[in-house]
């Protein structure tokens, strides 16, 4: 039995043994140094980073626990007591539909913070704000800044009504612009108890174009800072960026006849609304929100 040694450029260096006895086409390779130590090296390797990377993650078992944000009053006795008040520091959604008492829920915030002596905002898509109602709910003007976002309708016997239409609607779509830029100026200042943002007014299809990133631009914006981030909506539209949700509802009108000596059937007066609130979405606290629907009265100024 002899052998021989044969070395090849392709082989780099490395000597291949040959015996000279074996049968052509089942030649015995022999390798100095064994295949496996090459497939070791790379398992080597990425186990080595696999332990850096687990390194810095914290086990679920030492997560501290996060606090629960500060909450305050809204104002609303029924709703301190549904909700525990409205959460510092997170975005809070009042949606329901015309007449259900949003904007009651918001006057009622606004003057709870005032009285607190805390600097409010709010910024009115459509330009609805009532001065009148603001001060009959008890907010203090001085301590509030009105952002008045809605423009001026063109002249209907000018254009006609398709013009109209599409007037409308690039109004909204401005409203909605001018809405995002402000949220973000003041947002940015850091300097408010709270911010609330009026959307009832813009059309449900507007309203929702408002993309997810910019919800959460917002809520990483109010947090881990005192403010208080009211949206108001015909519909919830912030997903899961919202900390707190509550559906309001129109339950039925109070109504009273108008003091006058014949009385007719047909002259009747609002004095008021049953209004109900339920929550539907609750981040503060780690078990599963319980459904609780409360009902509270809503009184006109002129009524008491």
């Amino acid at each position: 039995m002899s052998t021989a040694v044969i070395s090849t450029s392709a082989a780099q260096g490395r000597f291949f043994i040959f015996d000279d006895e074996s049968d052509a086409g089942s030649h015995a390779f022999h390798d100095p140094e064994p295949a496996s130590s090459y497939i070791r090296r790379p398992q080597s390797a990425i186990e080595n980073q696999q332990s850096k990377i687990l390194s810095t993650v914290t086990p679920a078992s030492r997560l501290s626990v996060r606090p629960a944000p500060e909450m305050v009053s809204s104002g609303i006795a029924a709703i301190d007591t549904l909700t525990g008040g409205l959460p510092r520091g997170c975005l809070s959604e009042i949606f329901g539909p015309a007449s259900s008492g949003g904007m009651t829920l918001l006057l009622a915030a606004l003057a709870a913070a005032t009285r607190r002596g805390e600097f409010c905002a709010i910024v009115d898509a459509g330009d609805a704000l009532d001065p009148q109602s603001v001060v009959a709910a008890g907010v203090n003007l001085h301590q509030l800044l009105w952002v008045r976002c809605g423009g001026h309708s063109p002249q209907k016997n000018k254009i006609t009504d398709h013009e109209i239409i599409k007037s409308e609607s690039f109004l909204a779509e401005h409203n909605l612009e001018q809405l995002l830029r402000a949220a973000d100026l003041l947002l940015e200042s850091k300097g408010f108890g709270l911010i609330a943002l009026d959307l009832c007014d813009l059309p449900p299809q507007t309203a929702r174009r408002i993309p997810l990133a910019t919800w959460f631009r917002f809520r990483r914006a109010v947090e881990h800072t005192p403010t208080v981030l009211l949206a108001i909506e015909r519909q919830a539209i912030a997903g899961s960026c919202s900390s707190l949700r509550i559906k309001l509802g129109g339950n039925r009108e109070k109504e009273q006849l108008a003091n006058c000596e014949t009385k007719p059937t047909h002259a009747r007066l609002l004095t008021g609304l049953e209004i109900s609130a339920e929550v539907v979405r609750s981040r503060m606290e780690r078990k599963p929100v319980r459904t609780a629907e409360i009902t509270f009265t809503s009184k006109t100024a002129w009524a008491g």
